[in-house]
Order: structure tokens, then C-alpha cells, then sequence
């Protein structure tokens, strides 16, 4: 894992959260870069100066942002860029080879009943970058065991458990399987392939109604300092991603979680 990208809003958490994001790229001796994405819409002939205003304004607010953590020596990078958010940070992970994006949970909501606000909600929902999503005010720690939560563990994509196996190797950590059966189980959805198999230590089996189900039935009992999802149509997050926003009655996590991109 050598570049991580982490996209700021205008949370109390922001501070907080780059210096997660710098204690976790040291720990990986990775590149961090911090960005802030604005876009505008105007009418032909109007707000010609706003562009070159928003992105000065942006510019400053993030240098003040890093200037208020402990970079520990970490070669920390930071962008303005303009668009609209989830296609622009897409363009730009691929431009800039990113490995993984670090997301705050809500970047601009004020509201205590929402887990993902519609920024990051945006972010998950609409991109294929893996994501780690980090709680509110978490501090860093080596990651010693990780809860892989998954309805099939069928594998098509090539490369899509590698955020998962850096995390592994990283930190050394325990990977636990929990292969949860839904309404929607076809047979061969438990068949794990050679990849995911050496990395897993124990598999466990459970009947839900969801996935999301079956991680509450199980998550105290791994007790993992990480959840590990897979985004697909009707995934993990499937009803829950209708909206970009996520209410915590729907899902929260005191744990960061590794969102993992599809792997059909």
C-alpha cells in the first residue's frame, strides 16, 4: 500500500481524522494525499472570478488543516480539485494510483442519528475505490484482527482482496470468515477459493436475514479491531445505499471498516 488519498470536508472531525490517516500511512510507509473537491455551477457570463476564489479559499483551509497535525514524517500532499465529487475522486485515484481512500464517516452532517452523511455515502456508494470508513475521534492501532463478513464468496474480479491482504500482512493479523446464508444464497456462493483460503483462519457459517444481520450475531464474539465488507448490488449495504446517507439505527461501527471493491 504506497498512496492513500483522504477527502476533507468541514467536520469538527477533520483534524482528528487526518492524523489517523497519518499515523496509518506511516505505519504502511505510504504517500498521503489530502483533498478537498469543490465544484460550481454557473449561468453563461456570471461568477467568472468564483472558480479561482473557491479553489484559494479550499487550498488555504487544507494547509491550515495540516498544519494543525503531526505529519511524523510522512510525505503528505495536498489538492484542490474541481468537479463533481464521487467521478472526480475516481479520476483522480487512478491518476494518482491510489490504494486506498480514507473516509470520515460524515464530513459535513451535523446530525447524531447519521453514520455515513451523504458526502462520504457518495463516496462508497458510487465509486469502486476501497475505502476505509473510520469512526468519529478513532486513533489509530495496529489492526490485530479482522471480521470479513460476506453473503458469497465467489471471486471474479482479479486484485480485489489486495487491500485486505495488505492489511494481513502489514499488521500480522488474524482473518476471520463469516459466510452469512440470505434469501438470496445460491449453491457454490460458500465455495472459497485458493486466495481467500490462505488468508482465512476460521470460517464461520450463519443463517440471516442479511448480512448485516449476521455481523451483529457474531461481531462480539470475534471481538475484531476491523470489519471487512464487499460492496455489490445487493450487498452488505444494499438497502441501506437507496439513499447516500446511512442512519446509525441502519448501521453504525465503532470499528473502522474496509469497504472492498466487488468481486464479481
Amino acid at each position: 500500500m504506497k498512496n492513500i488519498l483522504v477527502p476533507v470536508g468541514s467536520s469538527k472531525n477533520a483534524v482528528s481524522h487526518l492524523q489517523y490517516a497519518v499515523d496509518f500511512a506511516k505505519s504502511f510507509g505510504a504517500k498521503l494525499y489530502i483533498v478537498q473537491v469543490y465544484n460550481v455551477y454557473t449561468k453563461a457570463g456570471t461568477m467568472i472570478k468564483v472558480d479561482h476564489i473557491l479553489e484559494r479559499e479550499s487550498q488555504e483551509f487544507l494547509d491550515g488543516l495540516v498544519a494543525k497535525i503531526d505529519t511524523k514524517g510522512v510525505d503528505v500532499v495536498t489538492r484542490v480539485l474541481k468537479g463533481k465529487l464521487a467521478p472526480t475522486l475516481e479520476l483522480a485515484c487512478k491518476k494518482g494510483d491510489i490504494d486506498l481512500i480514507i473516509v470520515e464517516p460524515r464530513t459535513n452532517s451535523i446530525k447524531d442519528e447519521v453514520f455515513l452523511g451523504r458526502t462520504s455515502g457518495k463516496i462508497i456508494k458510487q465509486t469502486q475505490i476501497p475505502a476505509l470508513i473510520v469512526p468519529e475521534g478513532y486513533t489509530f492501532k495496529p489492526v490485530s484482527r479482522i471480521l470479513m463478513a460476506v453473503k458469497s464468496a465467489i471471486i471474479r474480479k482479479e486484485g480485489v482482496l489486495l487491500p485486505l491482504k495488505s492489511f494481513q500482512d502489514n499488521f500480522k493479523a488474524i482473518v476471520n470468515l463469516l459466510l452469512v446464508k440470505t434469501p438470496y444464497y445460491k449453491e457454490g456462493d460458500f465455495d472459497i477459493n485458493d486466495e481467500l483460503s490462505a488468508m482465512i483462519t476460521n470460517t464461520t457459517t450463519t443463517e440471516n436475514a442479511t448480512t448485516f444481520q449476521g455481523v451483529l450475531e457474531h461481531f462480539q464474539q470475534n471481538d475484531p479491531d476491523m470489519l471487512c465488507v464487499v460492496r455489490r448490488k445487493r450487498g452488505f449495504f444494499a438497502k441501506k445505499w437507496e439513499k447516500n446517507v446511512i442512519v446509525k439505527k441502519d448501521f453504525h461501527s465503532t470499528r473502522p471498516v474496509l469497504v472492498l471493491s466487488g468481486m464479481k
